[in-house]
């Protein structure tokens, strides 16, 4: 085997293992919350606002990276650092029983987790010979990684056969072993990070800009009217996704699939493999509108889906599998709008700033808002019971929301010049 295949293994194993960690506990965590403070007052609230931590932690993780990872310390070092503080802060979180104290330490534990998302990017890049040809194959292995550790809590294998990994470990996904699990890996990983190809501090000795780490410089681009509704549709986009991310797995099991949760949901990130490779093929074909449209009108039909069939588990799977639709035709499609309208010095900056307003600013009001809703409605998310009263008005809420966005967006967004059809673009 070649050093530089050797290289591409290492790092794809860095990848597997850094996705294998937060799909393992974060996917279930609303149904251990659940179960964690049921009957609580304000349940849905403490569910949202404890998903609202990565949301804040991902708000600083840029300041961190861009002032110390890329300034002060080679990137695998941090990354080990982080992994290894975030594994103990993590086995924490697990024996915490009290909202307020869970809060503070999932978000002491996302500050030392979200930073290193950049941080193996930039370790990637900086060892592989193609970026547009290895980054895809290699990131590749994250979404795996995601996979196999919703199935090892489900104990199943996307629903459909036993996996029996966790021996003695019955519904797993409703305790806090995933938080365990992950801690764990975390470790292992943290020691592993150190082994990795050194990757030196690239911006070692250059100025400190607080505005272009938060990618500020780029709002130059806000007088673009299609860029401008492009941004402003790709926040509010993101208040409907909070919902999935903090209830699906926690309502699918409830009405419908129990234990094996965690391995139907998987069928989500397979689903987003498969659209992943479809992107080039539509994106030249429908051009950019029709792919984010297409994007945010999925999002309404999985909710609607969640809140009027979820006495029909076939179609609360095809909710979930919309997802490679609802991620790939929206988050990916608008990276690639956001690298050609954005001129080369500024794209990165480009990048940050559409990252601050999506996983930062929209999913934190996303957070906040579930939480809120669920308990206006008075959802009980501990028991089927509540679940199966209370899902059409939980559920029917957000895809209203990206109803309305999907609207807004068609009236507002006219721009065909970053269209891949269009034969001024390469």
């Amino acid at each position: 085997m070649s050093s530089t295949t050797t290289i591409k293994v290492r790092l794809s194993v860095m990848m597997f293992l850094q996705f294998f960690i937060w799909g393992a506990f974060f996917v279930p965590m609303g149904g251990y919350l659940s179960e964690l403070f049921k009957g609580r007052q304000g349940l849905n609230t403490i569910i949202g606002q404890s998903y609202a931590t990565h949301n804040w932690a991902g708000l600083i993780a840029p300041l961190f990276v861009g002032l110390v990872a890329d300034r002060f310390f080679n990137a695998e070092r941090v990354n080990g650092v982080l992994h290894l503080v975030g594994a103990v802060l993590l086995y924490h979180c697990s024996t915490v029983a009290e909202p307020g104290t869970l809060f503070w330490s999932l978000l002491a534990y996302f500050l030392c987790y979200m930073p290193t998302l950049a941080l193996v990017n930039t370790i990637t890049f900086q060892h592989v010979e193609s970026s547009e040809r290895d980054f895809p194959r290699i990131r590749l292995w994250g979404t795996i990684g995601w996979i196999v550790g919703c199935l090892v809590i489900a104990e199943s294998f996307f629903g459909l056969l036993p996996f029996p990994i966790l021996p003695g470990i019955d519904h797993a996904g409703a305790t806090s072993f995933p938080m365990k699990l992950a801690a764990a890996v975390s470790l292992i990983y943290g020691v592993y990070s150190f082994t990795l190809p050194p990757c030196p501090p690239g911006g070692k000795g250059t100025p400190v800009s607080i505005g272009k780490l938060l990618g500020l410089d780029a709002l130059k681009l806000f007088k673009d009217p299609a860029f401008a509704a492009f941004a402003f549709c790709s926040f509010l986009i993101c208040i409907p996704l909070a919902f999935y991310y903090a209830s699906a797995f926690d309502y699918i099991g409830k009405v419908a699939f129990g234990e094996k949760a965690g391995g139907v949901m998987a069928l989500g990130q397979v689903s987003e493999i498969v659209f992943m490779a479809l992107v080039p093929f539509f994106f030249r074909r429908l051009g950019v509108k029709w792919m984010l449209l297409t994007g945010m009108l999925a999002w309404t039909l999985r909710y609607s889906l969640f809140g009027e069939m979820l006495s029909v588990p076939s179609m609360l799977v095809l909710g979930i599998m919309l997802h490679g639709i609802c991620y790939d035709f929206f988050f990916v499609t608008g990276q690639l709008y956001t690298d050609r309208k954005a001129p080369a010095e500024i794209r990165a900056s480009a990048q940050g700033l559409i990252g601050l307003l999506t996983y930062g600013a929209g999913m934190l009001a996303g957070n906040y808002i579930l939480g809120w809703w669920g308990d206006h409605i008075a959802l009980d998310p501990s028991t089927s019971e509540g679940w199966r009263v209370g899902a059409k008005a939980f559920w029917l809420m957000p895809a209203g929301i990206a109803l309305i966005v999907a609207v807004i967006f068609a009236v507002s967004f006219r721009d065909h010049s970053a269209d891949s059809k269009n034969p001024k673009n390469p």
